[in-house]
């Protein structure tokens, strides 16, 4: 395919002999339509000279009754290069002139049309071998891609652009052949194949793929051996999952090692609290200073189980500063959560510049800090360990709070005083400079992941306000984004709930209340859950391999309807779903639930092999299927209070159940499977269950503790 991609540019190249070929001079009838858009990636776009036009099929059909190619230009608001790429080109009237006579543009957000961007970061990486964004594709008027790149130089740009449009006008069939290629190059690589072996899940063998990914381990740095470095938290969830139930503790040291280092990196925020997307280095020190909702809500889950097991104090502060970031940067008080903050804010200069808001000089902190500058100087590297650039320093840990207390002969509760003093000083004067730009729009699925995470945070720290952020939160989701057909709505903004959900948002969500029910024991969401799990058979099934379509049905075809299923930076909205499945059958009895999250599973299997990091969610649930997997139901008055403190143990491959006997029950609540006939007056009992075969009940939580841990 990369073959093909490379011929068809070079015979683009050939054909103008060298030289730029001449401008077309269609006259173009269409002005920049987004300032009617609520998306504010499409909104910084609003006023570029570029005739831009969202999405859509009228879109479409001008293209192809005017015969032109389609521009397809695919960001979000929080991207660096994005904004990069406007202000060179899509700023430029000579680029706009250019792009508005010879194609139809239209301008994506990723975030709000995820299927639109999956299908053309498809053919882009099919092509190119590689993906980013912005994602710049060509397509024929149809919408079928025939190139595609990520970020150009204006030059590049215009004389890409100006030899593919006179191309197109002079040998269309060309166009059409490598379009026909494109596109079943797209289907092939969607296509899960029905995997006809005989299914057998047994641990050992995942042991090739975690001895395979442990040579790409960094054990200086925690993570991979490689830059740029992603956070990636469902490896490291399934890592701490097969390390602690195989007792690795090569491994688990592995996984505490880049939680540690993680957290004191410069992709953590010390000062505001929050994790930004990625880090440009090694060592965690230099992120790309957006800081997303989605990142965040995971690496709180991540770090909760992590401190679960470790009761690493260091991770409970992780978790507490990212989630005080959350409630004042990313979150409204009528229960939803924003989307994220920009890479780009503005310097002492006035000009934008990447990470402006967050760095520091020396001479900045001296004067803040005063004699307290040494010990902090030290504390966060002022020095060439934390130097970035232009004088500036990123601040990154290094050393443990004991090494640094005894260096400097204080107590570790003095050294933290001071540094709280010194942060606070900092987040003061920092609240003054020009912040970041706010994408204030609310996706489900995002909120979904952030809601999970308060809920582990909860588990964890066992702070009711995190219960109660999380209750909000998924009544907004019920009362807004849920619509009276039973489907889910994706996007949330300016008070309109619109363009219809994804599978990412179904699966998302249904994980969510699957954890508010073992919070909660409210089977009102365990029974949503299974509401939104069934309308996600009748929309998004493939009954021909069991797996599902990222799109519904009711959706507007695309080029390709794809099937999300390698996992990411987020995991798949098909492994999530498999998970799903695999918890609610066994919390209504559901044999076909089981046996299709066996079947998906079983699917993918030949895939893992290869590349376990991009599987690490299957593999989650894989260790589910081939370990001893519980079941603890707890009945009676004091139900809730002892499904608390069970919670604050790291209990993996178990599954929560129970009856609050001091609330009104409904019937149906009553009849659940694992709840029926188990509820004995005036005793709150625990019952240990595998395969629905309990042992006798228990009433203390420290037994039940003590055997669930054996």
């Amino acid at each position: 395919m990369r073959y093909l991609y490379t011929l068809l540019l070079t015979l683009l190249l050939s054909a103008c002999n060298g030289q730029t070929p001449q401008k077309m001079t269609t006259k173009h009838k269409y002005t920049n339509a987004l300032i009617h858009e609520t998306s504010p990636y499409l909104l910084q776009h609003a006023h570029n000279p570029v005739h831009w036009r969202a999405w859509s099929e009228t879109a479409l059909a001008d293209a192809k009754k005017e015969n032109k190619l389609v521009l397809i230009s695919i960001g979000y608001a929080a991207c660096h290069w994005c904004h990069v790429m406007e202000e060179e080109s899509f700023e430029s009237e000579e680029v706009a002139k250019i792009m508005n006579d010879n194609f139809i543009c239209i301008k994506v957000d990723r975030e709000e049309r995820p299927d639109i961007d999956q299908v053309y970061m498809s053919a882009v990486q099919l092509m190119t071998g590689r993906g980013g964004w912005p994602l710049n594709a060509i397509a024929l008027p149809d919408g079928r891609p025939v190139f595609g790149g990520t970020y150009f130089p204006k030059k590049d740009w215009i004389n890409t652009l100006q030899q593919l449009s006179k191309q197109y006008q002079e040998n269309p069939a060309k166009f059409i052949d490598y379009a026909d290629k494109i596109a079943q190059g797209m289907e092939a690589s969607e296509l899960v194949q029905v995997n006809l072996n005989e299914s057998e899940f047994k641990t050992h063998k995942l042991q090739p793929i975690i001895s395979h990914w442990k040579q790409l381990f960094d054990n200086r740095f925690g993570g991979t051996k490689r830059a740029p470095k992603f956070m990636l938290p469902n490896n490291y969830l399934f890592l701490l999952k097969y390390a602690h139930l195989q007792k690795d503790e090569e491994l688990l040291k592995f996984v505490n090692l880049t939680l540690t280092k993680m957290a004191y990196g410069g992709i953590f925020d010390p000062v505001g609290g929050g994790f930004s997307r990625y880090s440009t280095d090694v060592k965690w020190h230099v992120p790309h200073f957006e800081k997303m909702l989605y990142d965040n809500g995971q690496l709180v889950s991540l770090y909760s189980q992590a401190y679960k097991l470790t009761k690493n104090e260091l991770y409970k502060n992780t978790i507490i500063k990212t989630l005080q970031f959350i409630e004042e940067e990313l979150y409204h008080e009528n229960g939803y959560f924003y989307s994220s903050l920009d890479a780009d804010s503005i310097d002492k200069n006035g000009k934008k510049e990447e990470g402006a808001f967050y760095v520091w000089t020396k001479e900045e902190l001296k004067r803040l800090l005063k004699e307290d500058y040494s010990l902090f100087a030290d504390y966060y590297n002022v020095n060439d360990f934390g130097w970035w650039e232009h004088q500036n320093y990123v601040l990154i840990r290094k050393d443990t709070d004991k090494a640094i207390a005894e260096k400097h002969h204080i107590s570790r509760e003095k050294l933290q005083k001071i540094l709280q003093e010194n942060l606070k000083t900092l987040h003061q004067v920092r609240n003054k400079r020009k912040k970041p730009a706010l994408d204030d729009k609310t996706l489900t699925s995002w909120n979904a992941l952030m809601l999970t995470g308060y809920l582990d945070a909860y588990e964890a720290l066992q702070d009711k306000h995190y219960l109660d952020i999380a209750l909000k939160n998924a009544n907004f989701i019920i009362n807004v984004q849920l619509q009276p057909d039973g489907s889910l709505n994706h996007n949330f903004k300016d008070g309109k709930s619109n363009i219809n959900g994804y599978l990412e948002d179904y699966t998302t969500v249904i994980e969510s209340f699957i954890k508010l029910y073992e919070n909660t024991l409210d089977s009102k969401w365990l029974f949503e859950a299974r509401n939104l799990t069934n309308y996600c058979f009748d929309h998004f099934y493939n009954d021909q391999n069991s797996m599902f379509y990222f799109t519904s049905n009711s959706d507007q075809k695309l080029a390709v309807r794809s099937m999300e299923y390698r996992d990411n930076v987020i995991a798949s909205s098909n492994s999530i779903m498999a998970k799903n499945l695999y918890l609610l059958g066994t919390h209504f009895g559901n044999k076909t639930y089981t046996k299709t999250a066996k079947k998906m599973l079983h699917n993918i299997l030949p895939e893992i092999n290869d590349y376990g990091s991009a599987f690490s969610n299957w593999l989650d649930l894989y260790l589910s299927i081939s370990e001893p997997f519980k079941e603890v139901v707890i009945t009676g008055d004091d139900a809730l209070e002892k499904i608390n403190k069970l919670h604050q143990n790291y209990l993996p491959n178990v599954l929560f159940a129970g009856v609050d006997t001091s609330k009104k029950q409904t019937e149906n609540t009553l009849s659940l499977p694992l709840l029926k006939d188990r509820v004995v007056q005036n005793k709150t009992l625990v019952y240990i269950c595998e395969n629905s075969a309990c042992q006798l009940p228990i009433e203390s939580v420290k037994e039940a503790v003590q055997s669930l841990k054996k």
